[in-house]
């Protein structure tokens, strides 16, 4: 691997697996499920870890390894693990490192799915979560029990765009002794890197700017080596593993990082800029628009505001299903991230079962849109949304 020192850009191109005896440029595609030996000594040595090498893909392979390699040297981070989506990365982290018993406390506004996790599955293993509202963080202490062994957020959150202060949780979490996981999904290591604000594991769903072309699913959770140590172990036993190929599309994906996050940052502030003064809009959100609650906040501790822009069109349900039927070249999907902007409707899809008090809770209103601010042109893309909301 690369070991130099250098900018993000180099370190997300130049970060690479040994060349083989071919002497490539571009690392190959390791498409195997197993690695060979010499001889039985060499085969016990590595079952009893005594030398570092490939043994079996669903452990490691070169191109999962190149990948996790990339992330760590981008986000400041000891050691990683990929996962084969981003859930699979958010379950495992939880699933290894929690036991009966034990307490998170959360952020309230997370991905729909985290929800489940923590609202139905995770008590059926008397592992409990208590919620505190974004913009409630001095309650985040009043919260903390005997048995809590973990803070959580994500940073932009999804859908409703809040940013949370990572140094006052990851003071919080040091006063206490508690570990502190974010999902830094949103702005991805390009523009935020959590571990320097205190954060012990941070966790990706690649599949969104990481990849950044909507072709592969990928997750990765990166941080402390001896946390690392506990996922990989769960992880090699249950078999989230992240294939070959995938690593090495999303390995490949991060060598364009910065050039891409930085045309979607300057697409989604001019689009932001654009429906805070539309009069078809009720409110905008928007890390960098200074109109954003945690504004300070976000300039602090991120490079950009990310390429997610939350809007609520007036009229409530039926001018909302108007305004999506009417849209022209944007898509109408439940991703994020891609090269191609996206429109989404939260509270009919990503967070779709959640009950109303709770979409209420974080924001998620039936006017809400969260649009996934792609690569196009920026007047094309304010062309459509103007034109649909216009049709309201």
């Amino acid at each position: 691997m690369t070991k130099q020192n250098n900018h993000f850009e180099t370190n997300a191109v130049r970060t690479q697996t040994e060349k083989t005896q071919f002497s490539e440029h571009s690392t190959p595609l390791y498409l195997t499920s197993g690695f060979v030996f010499e001889d039985a000594e060499e085969m016990r040595a590595a079952f009893a870890e005594e030398k570092e090498r490939n043994l079996y893909s669903r452990f490691s392979n070169p191109n999962t390894t190149e990948f996790v390699d990339k992330i760590c040297k981008l986000e400041g981070a000891e050691d990683g693990y990929a996962f084969a989506t981003g859930m699979a990365a958010v379950f495992s982290t939880f699933a290894a490192l929690l036991n009966a018993g034990d307490h998170i406390v959360s952020a309230r506004s997370v991905f729909g799915s985290t929800h489940t996790l923590f609202t139905k599955y995770f008590p059926k293993w008397n592992i409990e979560t208590s919620y505190f509202k974004v913009d409630e963080v001095e309650k985040i202490e009043s919260l903390i029990r005997p048995s809590t062994k973990i803070i959580y957020a994500e940073s932009p959150t999804n859908p409703g765009v809040d940013v949370l202060d990572l140094e006052l949780l990851g003071e919080i979490a040091k006063k206490h002794d508690l570990l502190l996981v974010i999902d830094n999904c949103f702005a991805t290591p390009y523009l935020q890197n959590p571990i320097t604000f205190g954060a012990d594991l941070v966790i990706h769903s690649a599949t969104k700017l990481i990849d950044g072309q909507g072709r592969v699913l990928g997750g990765v959770t990166v941080g402390k080596k001896e946390l690392i140590r506990e996922i990989y172990l769960f992880s090699r036993n249950t078999g989230p593993a992240l294939s070959s190929f995938n690593a090495w599309v999303l390995s490949k994906s991060l060598e364009t990082l910065a050039v891409r996050v930085d045309r979607h940052c300057e697409n989604a502030l001019k689009l932001a800029s654009f429906l805070e003064a539309h009069p078809k809009v009720n409110w905008v959100k928007y890390p960098f628009l200074k109109s954003h609650p945690q504004y300070e906040v976000a300039k602090k501790q991120m490079k950009l505001g990310g390429n997610i822009v939350a809007f609520e069109v007036k009229g409530g349900v039926e001018a909302g299903k108007t305004f999506f039927d009417s849209i022209k070249m944007c898509s109408l999907s439940a991703n994020l991230g891609d090269t191609r902007t996206i429109v989404t409707h939260p509270a009919s899809t990503t967070h779709s079962k959640l009950v109303d008090k709770d979409k209420q809770a974080v924001g998620i209103t039936n006017g809400m849109v969260r649009c996934s601010v792609g690569l196009e042109h920026i007047e094309d893309i304010i062309k459509d949304i103007d034109q649909a909301l216009k049709s309201i």
